[in-house]
């Protein structure tokens, strides 16, 4: 088998429903020559008849379509060289598999619904939300706007971004008062967490905590731009 891109999903993870979608964020990076669910199917049924996918049935024991798909994805890249793999799963157990493949020059491609933890996010060379997207209509029209604070942000979790992991939000503040001289203290949301939160269609924030991170998300930019 040459070299190419592998699609395998964790379908105990991930719903039937995203099967197309799944694929036509595969379909941005390549033509892909393996496509797999991993799944008790049995648990769940809306994975058969997925078109374009080969079904791997793992029975019902604990995290068997987790080992199975670990095992496929090693042997495919060190046994038949595959170089790209798109791995379709929200559980963080799979952020040793991206690690180890990435070690191995594989490139990973993550793909997930928000709840996917920024561990595995982190081990990706970059990382799609599926699922619910926040509707246009229910972001304030003064905040759907883009601000130029909202490009110097951008602009600052760029910079110190590596991996698609994002911004310690408490890294944030020190230094957008540094270099532009901004005190999120003199805004109507008067804390970081609550401004970037407010702002989910270009701002994808974590739980509140000391660690915790900020990304913005190219393709919010681009629709408000």
């Amino acid at each position: 088998m040459a070299p190419g891109l592998a699609v395998l999903v964790d379908g105990d993870n991930i719903g039937g429903k995203y099967a197309a979608e799944i694929l036509a964020i595969a379909a941005q990076q390549g033509s892909p020559t393996v496509v797999r669910v991993y799944a008790d199917l049995h648990q769940r049924p809306d994975w058969e008849g997925a078109p374009g996918y080969r079904l791997i049935h793992s029975g019902s024991g604990k995290n068997s379509a987790d080992l199975l798909l670990t095992i496929d994805a090693m042997e495919l890249a060190l046994t038949d060289g595959m170089d790209q793999f798109l791995i379709a799963s929200s559980d963080g157990d799979f952020t040793h598999l991206s690690q180890r493949l990435r070690e191995y020059g594989v490139t990973v491609i993550g793909v997930g619904e928000a709840k996917a933890p920024r561990a595995f996010r982190a081990c990706c060379r970059s990382f799609t939300v599926i699922g619910p997207k926040v509707a246009a209509s229910l972001v304030p029209d003064t905040i759907k706007r883009e601000t130029d604070l909202d490009r110097k942000i951008r602009d600052l979790i760029g910079q110190n971004s590596k991996n698609g992991a994002g911004m310690r939000i408490a890294d944030l503040a020190p230094q957008m008062h540094s270099r532009h001289g901004t005190r999120i203290s003199t805004y109507p949301e008067r804390r970081w967490h609550a401004y970037l939160a407010a702002r989910p269609h270009l701002f994808e924030v974590d739980p509140r905590g000391s660690d915790a991170r900020v990304r913005f998300k190219p393709g919010g930019f681009a629709r408000v731009a």
